[in-house]
């Protein structure tokens, strides 16, 4: 039912999928910009349904309750508990870690500017979980100027962090965002 009702909603705006996912691609962080729009996920959400990736996203376990619960789970959201076994509190990065450990196939969602708003600085989160994980990091993207939603090249979070997310970057630097000032520079 969602693949069908994407491929109408992506028809009806115009939009192209596009996408170079890496065969053995079972688990990966899917990070997704230039996040600078509420209609992100829209796009996004119908992109992923048509391309079969079963990319999920977090939310705190409490959410997955009462009728937000189908909605939610439908989209792909995953409730994340942050008490630890022994009752200490875990980090989110810990808390995501586990739920890759835990499963046989998992892709999360991201979004590494946490805002729709210009951010110099990106927070480092996806590419700890990347680097606990031990998973490949994955650029999706929505291309505004071109309507493209698609995903790009992939990642090893390995070696200088820094660099590498400069490299990551350069790859959504000439990518419009509905509101390219808020895009990545």
């Amino acid at each position: 039912m969602y693949y069908y009702l994407s491929k109408l909603i992506l028809w009806l705006g115009g939009w192209k999928v596009s996408a170079k996912i890496p065969k053995k691609a079972k688990k990966a962080v899917m990070i997704a910009g230039p996040h600078t729009s509420n209609w992100d996920l829209v796009w996004a959400r119908s992109a992923f349904f048509i391309l079969k990736v079963p990319v999920r996203f977090t939310v705190k376990k409490e959410l997955l309750k009462g009728p937000l619960k189908w909605l939610l789970n439908g989209l792909g959201a995953i409730g994340i508990d942050r008490t630890h076994k022994k009752g200490k509190k875990q980090s989110m990065t810990e808390a995501m870690i586990q739920l890759f450990d835990e499963r046989e196939e998992l892709v999360i969602l991201i979004t590494p500017e946490g805002t729709r708003s210009y951010q110099p600085e990106w927070k480092t989160g996806f590419y700890h979980l990347a680097e606990g994980a031990g998973v490949p990091i994955l650029c999706g993207y929505l291309d505004y100027e071109n309507k493209i939603a698609g995903i790009g090249p992939s990642f090893e979070a390995k070696g200088d962090m820094d660099e590498n997310i400069e490299k990551i970057k350069d790859f959504y630097r000439p990518i419009k965002g509905k509101f390219p000032e808020n895009g990545v520079r």
